[in-house]
């Protein structure tokens, strides 16, 4: 099955995490992505959400897969700030490798935030992200 970011919002939870464990990582991507908030996944609410999160507070994230690193979008007018350290590890889900985004040791504001990714098509990846080990939301980046 082909998936894009529409499809994704349409997804429920558990069918969310059957993708995400059943994905190889990919490489670890450069350049920059749409990213995609994914909230109340298979309800009628979750593209609505989506929507207004993309354009009050998250837009995507830019990654230099050189330096191992990224920013994320942020806010109204997409300021790149809040940075991570990029780079491979055991999944918090299932322990199987993804991508890890990690802000502990970058960010005073996400320190306690933890974002995972793997690469489910071409240029698409789906994410986990982590507060203190306790999962909040999924999300998608579009490159």
């Amino acid at each position: 099955m082909a998936y894009d970011v529409a499809k994704l919002l349409t997804m429920s939870q558990s069918e969310l995490d059957a993708l995400f464990t059943n994905s190889a990582p990919g490489n670890i991507p450069d350049g920059e992505a749409d990213g995609t908030a994914i909230v109340a996944p298979g309800t009628t609410y979750s593209s609505t959400i989506a929507k207004f999160v993309s354009h009050f507070a998250w837009q995507g994230k830019v990654f230099d897969a050189k330096k191992g690193v990224l920013r994320n979008r942020i806010l109204p007018f997409g300021l790149n700030a809040i940075l991570a350290k990029v780079y491979k590890g055991p999944s918090w889900l299932d322990g199987k490798e993804c991508i890890v985004l990690d802000y502990s040791d970058t960010s005073i504001i996400a320190h306690w935030i933890r974002d995972e990714i793997r690469q489910i098509e071409p240029g698409l990846y789906l994410g986990k992200v982590y507060w203190d080990k306790k999962r909040l939301i999924d999300f998608a980046l579009k490159f």
